[in-house]
């Protein structure tokens, strides 16, 4: 069902476009991910990963628009000490996730320099480790909705940004003995075309 969202917000994208084209930009991100996952079971500390992907800039009105985005997103999560005893894996002091994730951004300007964003993010898992196996069953459910904040700089076609998502799914695909939900800090840049 989730991923039947992803034609319906290319296609959003585009037919936006063409209605506003002197509103529509082409761009491209990269920078860094700072991720945890609430849980006992993982350490309360930041891990560091990287994202890159691209991004549409479409201007609905002079002050707003939507900023619709595909990233790839990779991270190594750490484990904490009583991962390996609960869920019966064997020495795993890491994760490590790679996701696409997909943001739509409502984007406010209250001057030409600066971006207001807001709006729903999902990401889908495309690999964990293969040691995060439990019986054939993945550790991680497959897909993450949730909702960020951030703000962006432009200067020219220089971008600027840096965004809080805070997950609203349960990640933890094994049982319900906890709760796995993330947290992630990104800070990067872009550019425009």
């Amino acid at each position: 069902m989730k991923l039947k969202l992803i034609p319906f917000m290319l296609i959003l994208a585009f037919g936006f476009s063409t209605a506003n084209a002197q509103g529509f930009k082409i761009g491209i991100r990269t920078g860094t991910d700072i991720q945890k996952l609430s849980g006992k079971t993982f350490s309360q500390e930041f891990a560091y990963g990287y994202h890159l992907g691209g991004a549409f800039e479409i201007g609905i009105t002079q002050k707003f628009g939507i900023q619709p985005e595909v990233l790839f997103s990779s991270v190594n999560i750490d484990t904490g000490s009583s991962f390996s005893s609960i869920y019966k894996f064997e020495n795993i002091s890491k994760a490590k996730l790679q996701y696409i994730r997909i943001p739509l951004l409502l984007t406010f300007k209250p001057n030409p320099f600066m971006v207001l964003q807001v709006g729903p993010q999902y990401s889908i898992l495309r690999s964990a480790d293969k040691n995060l196996l439990e019986n054939g069953q993945q550790a991680f459910k497959n897909g993450d909705f949730s909702m960020l904040g951030g703000l962006q700089i432009n200067i020219s076609k220089i971008r600027i940004y840096g965004r809080y998502a805070v997950g609203l799914t349960n990640l933890n695909d094994i049982d319900n003995q906890e709760k796995w939900k993330s947290q992630t800090v990104q800070l990067g840049l872009g550019l425009t075309f």
